[in-house]
């Protein structure tokens, strides 16, 4: 379990907790009411907690098919390879799974990162080039 995952149980378990334990000074009327919104609470956090992965996964997608037409407008004549980080599996947890790697098929020693916020907010963020020696970068994007 990544240490964020921790903190956000955490933080759950404690607002839980203080739900609980006010529910327990008031009466039974009101004390009913507390531990039902406390269960309420709890489902949705599971629910939450669960379905967060799979939400990840469409707005990736989504944000792939973006990144994809901004590649096919400024680079018409090229073709590239695309990853995303593997944020389900052990070790990537702490990279953003939001950054989308780019490797094209003239430049396969360099890797763009790209960030894509909405269709009109894409921003290549970084790049790293395997071959120090190479100093001419095709498609850097400036801005």
């Amino acid at each position: 379990m990544h240490p964020i995952e921790l903190i956000e149980l955490m933080i759950a378990g404690g607002i839980l907790f203080v739900i609980l334990l006010v529910s327990f000074f008031l009466k039974r009327k009101w004390r009913k009411i507390i531990q039902g919104l406390a269960i309420i609470y709890l489902v949705s956090f599971g629910i939450f907690y669960f379905i967060r992965p799979y939400w990840i996964d469409m707005q990736i997608e989504k944000k792939v098919g973006y990144l994809q037409k901004h590649l096919k407008e400024q680079y018409p004549e090229e073709t590239w390879k695309y990853w995303t980080v593997p944020h389900r599996e052990d070790g990537y947890e702490h990279m953003n799974p939001y950054h989308i790697g780019v490797t094209f098929d003239t430049e396969p020693e360099v890797e763009y990162e790209y960030f894509v916020r909405n269709k009109e907010t894409i921003k290549q963020t970084s790049y790293s080039v395997q071959n120090e020696l190479q100093s001419d970068l095709l498609h850097l994007e400036e801005k």
